[in-house]
């Protein structure tokens, strides 16, 4: 089954930084893609960013472009999703989860994931 732990959200104010973290164990992720996708109140969840385990391609939705960086560790199987510049509207619930590893694009937009999802990681964005 498909499991994963997301970390390393919290409080920041407009402008900082975190970096969140997502974790697989008991199984390898050089087999899939690796998305972040985030939920806020009201809202559908939505694509934010997603890479490939095993040719590293990676997409961004428009609202995250030149501030996010996703990147990956195949070694600790372990998918880091770096966010600068962070904004008030990028409050949510954070979640990782697996796709098909050869379209991140598809995976991202459609929300094409396998198995359930975790508890998430909150971040919130506020002075």
């Amino acid at each position: 089954q498909l499991q994963f732990v997301e970390s390393g959200g919290g409080l920041v104010q407009p402008g900082g930084s975190l970096r969140l973290s997502c974790a697989a164990s008991g199984f390898t992720l050089d087999y899939y893609a690796i998305g972040w996708f985030r939920q806020a109140p009201g809202k559908e969840r939505e694509g934010v960013s997603c890479i490939s385990m095993s040719d590293g391609s990676t997409y961004y939705a428009d609202s995250v472009k030149g501030r996010f960086t996703i990147s990956r560790d195949n070694a600790k199987n372990t998918v880091y999703l770096q966010m600068n510049s962070l904004k008030p509207e990028d409050q949510a619930v954070y979640y990782c989860a697996a796709g098909p590893r050869n379209d991140v694009q598809a995976m991202c937009v459609s929300k094409i994931t396998f198995g359930s999802w975790g508890q998430g990681t909150q971040v919130t964005v506020s002075s």
